[in-house]
């Protein structure tokens, strides 16, 4: 009872902070740009970008002493009407502005990423297949085909262990068993 009341306090500021952004979630997502790095990688992600004249529009990257969308190294977006996206590689560490301009010339925005130190990751080996027969986890011997003589056996060890501990289980005095 005691938890069922904090929870019921709890919830009322929750949902009155959650309600707004509700609200807005579609416009909010809609509008704007999301910027992303990834080692010397850079990538921008928007939907604010109609397709005119075959064209999304165009994203540019510029570094610090860059002030004009045309000096940037510049690439369309490419996507679809639900998202349109452009990537640049083999970026120097430092930090840009990412500036992403519609093809009917309205900037859907502009945002500041920090590039860092590019590092190499350790050589991972790549899955090439999948395995024959599944993962197989916690299967143990099941895992290979055993033969019918090999499965005779176990039966039987198996078989012979249950009648000898019945039969010791019987030999004990009562004294020693449960109720």
């Amino acid at each position: 009872m005691r938890y069922i009341r904090l929870l019921s306090r709890s919830a009322a500021p929750l949902a009155a902070a959650a309600l707004p952004l509700a609200l807005a979630g579609p416009a909010a997502a809609a509008a704007g740009i999301s910027v992303s790095t990834s080692g010397a990688g850079v990538s921008v992600v928007t939907s604010a970008c109609a397709l005119n004249n075959g064209s999304w529009g165009t994203a540019s990257l510029l570094a610090a002493q860059q002030t004009n969308f045309a000096q940037g190294r510049q690439v369309a977006l490419s996507g679809t009407a639900a998202g349109q996206s452009a990537a640049w590689s083999a970026v120097a560490p430092g930090t840009y502005t990412v500036t992403v301009r519609c093809s009917n010339g309205v900037s859907a925005g502009s945002q500041v990423v920090n590039v860092s130190a590019s590092t190499t990751p350790a050589a991972t080996r790549a899955a090439t297949s999948a395995p024959s027969r599944g993962v197989a986890g916690g299967l143990g011997g099941a895992t290979r085909d055993h033969g019918t003589l090999t499965l005779g056996v176990g039966a039987a060890l198996v078989g012979s262990a249950v009648i000898a501990g019945a039969w010791f289980l019987s030999r004990r005095p009562r004294v020693y068993r449960r109720h």
